[in-house]
């Protein structure tokens, strides 16, 4: 089953798109007023889709149902990302991607974002993909299975930008680190910027998101 999702449409003729994930318990609609905020300029045509995650059980909220992208069973980091669940909830965020390459908007003109659980996935599907996107952005996030990174990647040098809150205490600084390092090692072009705040995403970040989406997609 297709994910459903919230959109901003392209200001002007559409020729770029961004599909941003968001984190567990939220839904699309938490970033959708994100688009309207980052100004791009119109005569990039970019689209935002917001996609739902699927409603599930939850292990460490005593299973109750909610929008997430996987289970998580242990807040420890190394087992907090359901490999199964990432996997699932890539293939249907891969099925957003070729839907957008079908209407004729060019892998190279397609960023992959996501916060939280959502970065979680895109940092998963980005590098696994046959196809080289315009870059992914993940905010506040993590990696799932790090180690399979190197027999599973199909794109290296893929530009990602990473952002972090240096008092995040949902997804400690320290994975978020991690993942920067092991991404770079696996010679992806990362930036990694972290800012004075916890597990929410700020101002001057946002900022810093403009300007990165409009160099990628101009």
């Amino acid at each position: 089953m297709s994910l459903e999702f919230v959109q901003y449409p392209a200001q002007g003729m559409h020729k770029a798109t961004v599909i941003w994930l968001h984190g567990l318990g939220d839904s699309g609609d938490g970033f959708a007023p994100v688009a309207p905020q980052l100004d791009l300029p119109s005569e990039l045509g970019v689209r935002f889709v917001f996609p739902h995650a699927p409603m599930q059980a939850v292990t460490i909220n005593g299973g109750m149902q909610m929008r997430s992208w996987y289970d998580i069973k242990s807040m420890d980091l190394d087992k907090r990302a359901d490999e199964q669940g990432v996997r699932e909830s890539a293939v249907k965020v891969e099925q957003l991607i070729t839907q957008e390459m079908a209407n004729g908007i060019p892998a190279n003109k397609i960023i992959l974002a996501g916060f939280s659980q959502g970065g979680v996935i895109s940092l998963h599907l980005a590098p696994r993909l046959e196809q080289k996107l315009a870059g992914v952005m993940a905010l506040s996030t993590y990696m799932c299975v790090p180690h399979k990174l190197a027999d599973e990647a199909k794109q290296t040098q893929l530009n990602i930008f990473m952002a972090h809150g240096s008092q995040d205490d949902v997804v400690p600084h320290s994975a978020g680190r991690s993942a920067f390092e092991v991404l770079s090692t696996h010679n992806m072009d990362v930036s990694w910027q972290e800012y004075p705040m916890g597990h929410q995403v700020c101002t001057q970040e946002l900022q810093a998101v403009r300007q990165w989406l409009i160099s990628r997609l101009s």
